[in-house]
């Protein structure tokens, strides 16, 4: 129950990412905003973890490390960008309502690990509840690229989900996260660096990624990892649903969007596939 909660926590601070990504200066690449807020995020965390003495480079397991910060990079580069051409709304739904069905088909084919009845009762309420979110925007046309960069980003933080559980079983948390951000912003930043940081000496800008990086990096993905430790990666990543619910509702109330009667069945309908799945037994489908 407890590492169901930290999952919920951190997927709400990631539902904030959108919403905050609008107070940015129009110019500012996605690209960008990804590099800086795994800087922050990676950086303080690293910083923390040498101070206590937590972290051994010489017997680290690079390899998951490697593997989890490339996903990582791949998710915030995607993700970002599709929210710039399809809007908060149509993006963190399509990304995070398609991850679940990712994570499970690779945690069933690759690591060779069946999702449970409950993972799937959860999961399709949670996909319905998404569909009707997304039918909230029926009236407008569908940016194409933008949906298809979405999808490629719930693919992306699906691979993320599942490298992380093998990461996880050989590392702690906290020096985990450190690491795999830092060496994330290392990989975004030559694709980044062309457009440069000057936008960062406007204050609202630097207090946006700093909200970015601090609260949604490094508190949003300690808190997932701690809560992945003990809870599957296709159960982690169907509460991560959480998430577009957390958008949804910041949409509504602080930038104005609108909901319709039907959006908010899927409100409700995401509510309840996260309760189902915080709640229900660990049953395993059948053969």
């Amino acid at each position: 129950m407890l590492n169901s909660l930290f999952v919920l926590l951190a997927a709400i601070l990631w539902g904030m990412t959108g919403t905050a990504q609008t107070y940015l200066d129009e110019e500012v690449s996605p690209i960008a905003v990804a590099t800086i807020r795994s800087a922050i995020g990676g950086s303080l965390l690293l910083a923390i973890t040498i101070i206590m003495r937590k972290i051994n480079f010489l017997r680290w397991s690079w390899k998951w490390t490697i593997l989890a910060a490339a996903s990582i990079a791949f998710f915030q580069g995607l993700f970002f960008s599709s929210i710039r051409l399809t809007g908060i709304a149509i993006g963190t739904v399509a990304t995070i309502g398609s991850a679940p069905v990712f994570s499970g088909v690779l945690e069933w084919l690759v690591w060779k690990t069946r999702p449970t009845a409950v993972w799937g009762l959860a999961t399709l309420m949670a996909i319905i509840g998404c569909l009707l979110l997304f039918m909230n925007n029926g009236e407008e046309s569908v940016h194409v690229g933008g949906f298809t960069l979405a999808l490629c980003a719930g693919l992306s933080f699906a691979f993320y989900t599942n490298i992380s559980k093998k990461l996880m079983a050989q590392e702690e948390a906290l020096p985990a996260v450190a690491m795999t951000f830092s060496i994330c912003a290392l990989f975004l930043l030559p694709f980044s660096i062309q457009g440069g940081f000057s936008w960062l000496v406007n204050v609202h800008n630097l207090w946006t990624m700093l909200f970015m990086g601090i609260m949604c990096t490094s508190v949003a993905y300690f808190l997932f990892l701690r809560g992945l430790q003990k809870i599957s990666s296709s159960t982690a990543v169907t509460l991560s649903l959480a998430e577009p619910l957390t958008a949804a509702i910041l949409g509504v109330f602080l930038i104005g969007e609108h909901l319709s009667i039907v959006s908010w069945l899927g409100v409700a309908m995401l509510l309840g596939g996260i309760v189902v799945l915080t709640l229900g037994g660990r049953k395993k489908l059948k053969p």
